[in-house]
This record gives structure tokens, C-alpha cells and sequence, in this order.
């Protein structure tokens, strides 16, 4: 395969990941197009992309024709999914669209998608599979609120980014977080450091890095603070869990490392906001897949530095009436 041209879907915010893949292609000298979509012309990252475009809603009945026509007019051999909500729907048509183009899907199979969506199936999984997860609490547990130990955790049982995800102190707060969250899943409230782990695993499925960052401060959901750790016990529990979920290419997992060990929080197939830390680190997915679109075989390796300090900060463009760029950095790259 020579072309090595990347479809960017629901890039929004994500300029540090469209300047991964730039970064690693110029590293491996290769000739690669980054196209960025979004349903919002407003989509900071549609700038930074060579080009960006507006496509429909992923609810739109047209939105996968829209992905298809695009792969085919911009020669595009990677597909790269972002957002959570996606997922489910990019798997269902993966063989439809990848029949249909010269693209190949990174999105894992429908079965793996679906236990990290739920987050019930999710601790199904972990449980079934011997992995530590927060305690979660039957209906009958939950009318027992007199008995009941707090602090809890409340969460949408398909949530992502933090989303209607609180921190439940006593009763009170209990009753009237479950009229809040939709279909809410409750556990127990796990205390200790909790992680963010990078993972990367090739396109059958053999797992290619793996790195923990230590979560130091989040917003909205993300990590805006963090710290690269090549923790033993994490690395460990993480490549067990890869080895029996079998998900492909980036992988995010949250954990908290608590008293009793490594607890499990959620899986989420796809790369995970905080990403282009583990790859400035040196375990660069991106550049990763440029090399599988080469046809080489991977080994897993630890070779990343670890004790990496990251402050993410935000930048902002100014666009004038026709959304053209009327200012910009030295750093910032754009060819729209």
C-alpha cells in the first residue's frame, strides 16, 4: 500500500492528534493527507487539518454514505473514529465500508465495542474475567439506604467524558442524582490514584505498548495534568485484560489504584483525549500506524520515557465572516 491518507471523524477539539499524524509521517517521510470531519464548521481541529469538511450528524440515516464518498474522492487508507458515540455504528458498517473503499476501519469488532459502551456489560466482563472493579449495587441494596456505606459513584450506564458522572456523599444526594442521570449505574466509590492507560494493539489484535499516566487534574472529563509512570502492577493487569478483550489499535482504560489493587473503571476503544502524551512520550501510535499501513510487524516494547511532566493548555483561532484564519501562531499549521 502506498497511500497513507487519514480520516480525522468527529475531530472537534482534537489539533494535538491531527499534528500526531503529521509529525510521524514527516518522521517516516512519508506523503500522507490529513482530512479532519465534523458535523460543526466551528471544529477548532477542521483548521488544522489539510482539509477540513463538514459531514452529517453521526445520527443522520446519511452519515455513512457521506464517510464512504469522502474515503473514496480523498484516497483515504485509515479511518480513525474518536468519539465514544461512534462507535457502535462505525462497527456495525465496518465491513460495508471498508468493502466499499481503499480505507481499513480502526474501530474494534461490534463484541468489544459493545462490552465497553455498557458500562454494565463492562463490569460483567471484568468481574467474569477476575479483573478488581467498584462494588456495583443492586435495586435491593439501593432501598436499603439506611445500611448503605457512602460515598457512591453515579454514572450513565453508556456515559463518556464524565458526563453525568458525580461523586454520591450521603442519601440526599443519591435520591437526586438518580433523578438526574439516565439509566445510572451506582457502585461503590473507590479511593486512591487513579490512571489513565494508553494501549496500543495492532491489527490482530497483539498488544503493542501500553502506558500509565498518573492523573493529576482533570476538566470536563479530561486530563489536563498528568504524569507518565511505567507502573509494574498496571502494565501487568492492563496487558491481561488486552489479551482476553482482544480490542485493535488505541485502547484508553481508567483505573484507580487503591488498597486492594488495580480496580477497573471503563474501556473506552478509541483514542482517548490525553493521547498525544503517551505519544510524545514515545510509544507514537500514530506513527504505529502508519507502520502497519506499511506491512511491518510490531513487537511489543516499553520504549517511552517515563516521569514526563504534561500541562495541556488551550490555544485559540480567530476566524473572520468567510471562516477563514485571521490570525495565527508560528506553531500553528493550516492549509484549509
Amino acid at each position: 500500500m502506498n497511500n497513507y491518507n487519514i480520516l480525522l471523524l468527529s475531530a472537534g477539539r482534537r489539533v494535538e492528534l491531527v499534528q500526531c499524524f503529521r509529525n510521524a509521517s514527516k518522521k517516516l517521510n512519508l506523503k500522507s493527507k490529513i482530512v479532519a470531519v465534523d458535523c460543526q464548521e466551528t471544529a477548532p481541529a477542521l483548521y488544522f487539518a489539510d482539509k477540513g469538511e463538514v459531514v452529517p450528524r453521526i445520527s443522520d440515516p446519511h452519515y455513512i454514505n457521506a464517510i464512504v464518498e469522502l474515503c473514496n474522492r480523498d484516497h483515504i487508507a485509515l479511518i480513525v473514529p474518536t468519539i465514544d458515540t461512534e462507535l457502535l455504528l462505525l462497527s456495525k458498517n465496518k465491513e460495508t465500508i471498508e468493502s466499499q473503499t481503499h480505507a481499513k476501519l480502526l474501530v474494534s469488532d461490534f463484541r468489544v465495542v459493545e462490552i465497553c459502551r455498557d458500562k454494565t456489560r463492562t463490569q460483567s466482563f471484568l468481574e467474569e474475567h477476575n479483573f478488581l472493579v467498584p462494588k456495583m449495587l443492586s435495586e435491593e441494596e439501593l432501598s436499603a439506604t439506611e445500611a448503605m456505606s457512602f460515598p457512591l459513584f453515579i454514572k450513565p450506564k453508556d456515559g463518556s467524558s464524565s458526563i453525568q458522572a458525580y461523586k454520591v456523599n450521603n442519601a440526599s444526594e443519591l435520591e437526586l442524582y438518580r433523578k438526574v442521570v439516565r439509566s445510572p449505574i451506582i457502585q461503590e466509590f473507590s479511593e486512591g490514584e487513579e490512571y489513565t492507560v494508553d494501549a496500543f494493539l495492532d491489527f490482530q489484535s497483539n498488544v503493542i505498548t501500553i502506558v500509565p499516566r498518573l492523573r493529576l487534574a482533570t476538566r470536563s472529563g479530561e486530563i489536563s495534568k498528568g504524569k507518565i509512570v511505567k507502573d509494574r502492577a498496571i502494565i501487568n493487569e492492563v496487558k491481561r485484560l488486552l489479551e482476553i478483550l482482544k480490542p485493535i489499535g488505541p485502547i484508553t482504560i481508567q483505573c484507580i489504584k487503591t488498597k486492594r489493587g488495580i480496580e477497573f473503571i471503563e474501556i473506552n476503544p478509541r483514542f482517548g483525549g490525553g493521547a498525544p502524551m503517551s505519544i510524545t512520550s514515545g510509544a507514537d501510535s500514530c506513527e504505529n500506524l502508519y507502520r502497519l499501513l506499511m506491512g511491518e510487524q510490531l513487537e511489543y516494547n516499553e520504549n517511552y520515557r517515563e516521569n514526563l511532566l504534561f500541562l495541556r493548555f488551550d490555544q485559540s483561532i480567530c476566524l473572520d465572516e468567510n471562516m477563514n484564519i485571521v490570525m495565527k501562531e508560528e506553531s500553528w499549521v493550516s492549509k484549509r
